[in-house]
C-alpha cells in the first residue's frame, strides 16, 4: 500500500484539495497523510482545522509555525520553522509521495524539506504567474523540485516546461476547483441570511490581501477603498473576507473589525468561512472587489464580475469578467461609476474562461496511482530546453 501525504496550511488551499483528499482517503489501495499546519492551527484564523475533522479526514499531524508576528522577519522564522517540522514529521510518516498545491512560504518549506529527503513531490497550480507578490518565486522554485506537475491551464503547462521540466511529467488535467463548483447545491439569499443573522439582500464581496512585494502597508488604501464604497453605495451592504497570516494581514484585519463595529448592519467580516460558505457568498453576491485569486478562478465560473485591485494577481490568466484596477482610488471610483450605470454587464455574456475541467481529481489521482505503480522513482531530472538549437 502506497502512502500518499498531503499538506494543506490554509481554508481556501484545503478547500480545492478536499476531493482529491476524499478520493485518496477511499482509495484501498492507498494510504492517506494529513499534515495540516498554517492558519489551520490558529485561534486567531478560526482553528479551521475542525472543519477538516468535521469532514471525517484523520489528521497524521499538526505542525505549528505561526509566529505573533507578521511582518519580514516573522514570516521568514515561521518559514525555517517549517523547515525544521516538516522534516521531522516526513522522517517519521515516511511517506511515497507529497501532495502540494499552489505556492505559500510554508509549502515552499514543506517542498524544501520533502526534496531534501527524497519524496517525490506531486506539484499542483504551477506554472501561474503572480508578479505582485513573493509567492511568484516560490511557486517556481516548487516546480523545479517536483517530480509530478498538474497545472490549471495550458498556458501554465508551457511555462513549467519552459522551466526545463519533462513534458512527460507535466499533465494538464483541468482546474482542481471546479469539481467543487459543479457539485455544490447552492443556497439562495434567504437561505443563507438565516445562516449568518446579516442582510443580503445586495451585497459586495470584499477580498482583499496584503500584497507582499510592496512595502506600503495596503491598510490604509483598503481603509480608503471601504470609506469610499459605504458611502457613495448606500444600498449595498458588505461581506468582508478577512485576510491571510501574509506581512500585513493582520493590519487590514484590524481596520475590517473596526468597519463591524461602527457599521454593524452593513459591514460583516468572516475568518473562518468553510469552502462552502465562502462559494455560496460568492454565488449570491452582486460584485466581488478586491486581489484574491478566487475573483481570477471562481468568480467568472458562478458568473460574476471581479473588481481585481493591483498587483497581486498581476500575469494571472483571467476571464473577461475580471476588470484590473490600479492600487488608486480615482481610478476605482471612476470603474465603479461604471458599474452603477450597469457598463459592465455585457461582460457577464459569452464569458470566455480559461479555468475549466471536469472530475479534475479522479483524473490527478490516476495518474499520480500509475506513476507510483512503476516503482522507484528516480528524482534526478535533466533540464530539458525548449528553445530551438
Amino acid at each position: 500500500m502506497k502512502k500518499i501525504c498531503v499538506v494543506t496550511g490554509t481554508r481556501a488551499e484545503y478547500g480545492l484539495l478536499k476531493e482529491l483528499i476524499s478520493q485518496i482517503n477511499q482509495d484501498k489501495e492507498l494510504e492517506l497523510q494529513l499534515i495540516v499546519t498554517g492558519m489551520h492551527l490558529s485561534p486567531e484564523f478560526g482553528f479551521t482545522y475542525k472543519e477538516i475533522e468535521k469532514d471525517g479526514f484523520l489528521i497524521s499531524d499538526k505542525i505549528e509555525i505561526l509566529m505573533s508576528s507578521d511582518t519580514d522577519i516573522g514570516i521568514s522564522k515561521s518559514t525555517a520553522l517549517t523547515l525544521i517540522s516538516f522534516s521531522e514529521t516526513y522522517n517519521r510518516l515516511k511517506p511515497d509521495m507529497v501532495i502540494l498545491l499552489g505556492d505559500r512560504y510554508e509549502i515552499l518549506a514543506a517542498a524544501l524539506a520533502a526534496y531534501i529527503a527524497k519524496i517525490p513531490i506531486t506539484h499542483l497550480c504551477g506554472g501561474d504567474i503572480t508578479e505582485g507578490a513573493y509567492d511568484d518565486a516560490f511557486r517556481h522554485s516548487i516546480t523545479k523540485m517536483a517530480y509530478l506537475h498538474f497545472p490549471t491551464t495550458m498556458l501554465a503547462k508551457k511555462r513549467i516546461e519552459q522551466l526545463g521540466e519533462n513534458p512527460e511529467k507535466v499533465f494538464y488535467c483541468g482546474y482542481l476547483g471546479n469539481d467543487e463548483l459543479n457539485k455544490l447545491k447552492y443556497k439562495d439569499k434567504k437561505e443563507l441570511e438565516k445562516v449568518v443573522n446579516f442582510n443580503l439582500d445586495n451585497y459586495m464581496l470584499i477580498v482583499y490581501h496584503a500584497t507582499t512585494l510592496e512595502k506600503e502597508n495596503p491598510a490604509e488604501f483598503f481603509e480608503n477603498m471601504m470609506k469610499y464604497l459605504i458611502e457613495n453605495f448606500k444600498e449595498y451592504n458588505f461581506v468582508i473576507i478577512k485576510g491571510n497570516s501574509d506581512t500585513y494581514g493582520r493590519s487590514i484585519n484590524q481596520k475590517i473589525d473596526f468597519l463591524e463595529n461602527k457599521y454593524p448592519t452593513r459591514v460583516k467580516g468572516f475568518f473562518s468561512l468553510s469552502r462552502e460558505e465562502y462559494l455560496n457568498f460568492l454565488k449570491n453576491s452582486n460584485i466581488m472587489i478586491g486581489n484574491s485569486s478566487s475573483g481570477i478562478y471562481e468568480a467568472p465560473c458562478l458568473k460574476k464580475l471581479n473588481i481585481n485591485i493591483g498587483d497581486r494577481q498581476k500575469g494571472r490568466e483571467r476571464a473577461s469578467t475580471t476588470i484590473d484596477c490600479q492600487t488608486d482610488i480615482n481610478e476605482l471610483i471612476k470603474i465603479m461609476e461604471k458599474y452603477k450605470k450597469n457598463e459592465y454587464i455585457s461582460l457577464l455574456e459569452n464569458i470566455e474562461n480559461p479555468y475549466f475541467g471536469d472530475d479534475v481529481a479522479e483524473k490527478i489521482l490516476s495518474i499520480v496511482k500509475d506513476e507510483l505503480s512503476k516503482g522507484k522513482i528516480d528524482l534526478k531530472k535533466k533540464f530539458v530546453d525548449t528553445f530551438i538549437k
